[in-house]
């Protein structure tokens, strides 16, 4: 009985041995990657070697895996073959990261060898990398790259990606462990307010009917520019428009100062005020500072108003020429006019004329022209006239001398029955052409005019 039990444990423990297949497995190429949600399969290239007789080997597990060939796959004796292993994945089965799974090859006596083969199991985001280069705030394109990190090929796999400073989608193929790269046309105004710093940009990934998201970084280089332009308008109303720019990505002080002289400040507004006023001997210094975040502006305008100051002036020099012009004059003459009622009902007109004498002069003429449609009344006033004539329509009056500080006053009357007493009427200038020194010299007087309503004031009779 004992030598039965001895015998039987000799035929179990060299029975396996018996059953055993022999077989040379070599693990050639493989895409051992498999995505968690998807039915996308790990492929692997293996290179079978039969060392006994010929067989068909059958390739199963135990954990449920679906494996493929389903067929029996025929090997001659000594005779290497090449087999595709493809291993569907399991959706109930919580696995991340690598995975061994033992399958067995079977013959066709039922005898079999085991093998282990390692997957790599991964959520689709995970199964990619997103990234770009830097950005400056100068830069008008940009690359952007997206990478498979897994040894797993991808067929029409769309991607959205989307930041501060852009959107794309695009579809494409990437191959295991291979890299994809855009360049992208950027616009400054979509980030022109943007602060220096890092930036998300994700990336939507949809393979099949899964799409999940993964994210990168963006580097939004640290750069200060404040862009400056200046512009002039007007002449005698000048204004400095200064417009200063924040083109950069980090908040910026800008500084502006304008120089005016003690003359031109008195004239000149600001807008908006400054913030420090200093002064310089004769010259001011106003100054703006003011921190501008990106994208944004500061605009000064400078308004010079030159029209009060010229207005000044022009009063000076007409004060400075009326002053000059009295102090050389000799001889002034002045005109005045005033209604008279004449008893025939007529228009009718009393001229004066005020001659003075600043000093010594000598033969002494004054001419007066008497305006259309008038007539000379035939008496006069004060000093008589030397002629008149009425065809030129001129009245005369000689002097042979005036001492400093005479005066002379010259008078007539002008009427008319055709002219009315409505409305503005005007008389011309007198004229005193005199010798002084020896030389010729000539005075004009004021020009003379009446309105109609004068004639409530200042009326004589004749």
């Amino acid at each position: 009985m004992k030598k039965m039990f001895t015998l039987l444990a000799f035929v179990l423990l060299i029975l396996p041995m018996l059953s055993a297949i022999n077989v040379n497995v070599t693990e050639k190429s493989a895409q051992d990657v498999i995505i968690k949600g998807l039915d996308k399969p790990a492929i692997f290239n293996l290179e079978i070697t039969n060392n006994e007789k010929i067989d068909e080997f059958y390739f199963y597990n135990l954990l449920g895996f679906t494996l493929e060939p389903k067929e029996k796959v025929t090997i001659n004796r000594d005779e290497t073959k090449d087999v595709q292993l493809i291993i569907y994945p399991r959706t109930d089965l919580d696995i991340n990261n690598y995975y061994t799974l033992q399958y067995f090859i079977r013959g066709n006596d039922n005898s079999e060898q085991a093998e282990k083969i390692t997957m790599k199991v991964v959520e689709l985001k995970n199964a990619f990398e997103v990234g770009a280069a830097e950005i400056d705030p100068l830069s008008n394109s940009l690359n952007i790259y997206i990478y498979n990190k897994e040894n797993t090929n991808f067929e029409d796999l769309n991607v959205k990606f989307s930041s501060k400073f852009f959107s794309l989608e695009e579809k494409f193929n990437l191959n295991a462990n291979s890299k994809k790269e855009f360049n992208i046309e950027l616009k400054k105004e979509d980030f022109d307010q943007l602060i220096a710093g890092f930036y998300t940009l994700t990336a939507e990934i949809t393979f099949q009917e899964l799409t999940e998201k993964t994210e990168g970084i963006i580097k939004f280089v640290e750069k200060d520019i404040v862009a400056s332009e200046e512009k002039d308008s007007g002449i005698i109303i000048s204004t400095v428009t200064i417009q200063k720019k924040n083109n950069g990505n980090t908040i910026s002080t800008a500084e502006t100062v304008i120089q005016k002289n003690i003359v031109s400040r008195l004239f000149t507004s600001f807008s908006p005020e400054p913030d420090a006023v200093e002064r310089k001997g004769a010259n001011v210094f106003y100054t703006w500072n003011k921190e501008l975040k990106p994208g944004e502006v500061l605009e000064i305008k400078v308004t010079t108003n030159w029209l009060y100051p010229l207005l000044l002036i022009i009063f000076i020099v007409a004060i400075i020429i009326l002053v000059k012009r009295y102090s050389t004059t000799d001889v002034t003459l002045r005109k005045k006019v005033s209604y008279v009622k004449a008893k025939g009902g007529e228009f009718a007109l009393k001229v004066s004329l005020f001659v003075s004498s600043k000093s010594y002069v000598e033969r002494i003429n004054i001419i007066d022209r008497l305006p259309p449609l008038m007539k000379v009344y035939e008496r006069f006033g004060g000093e008589q006239p030397a002629r008149v004539d009425e065809n030129h329509r001129i009245i005369e009056w000689d002097f042979e001398k005036l001492e400093a500080g005479e005066i002379r006053t010259l008078s007539y009357i002008i009427y008319s029955k055709n002219v009315g007493v409505m409305g503005k009427f005007a008389l011309p200038s007198a004229t005193a052409i005199y010798q002084k020194d020896g030389k010729v010299k000539e005075a004009t007087s004021n020009k003379a005019f009446f309105v109609a309503e004068q004639r409530t004031r200042d009326v004589e009779y004749y």
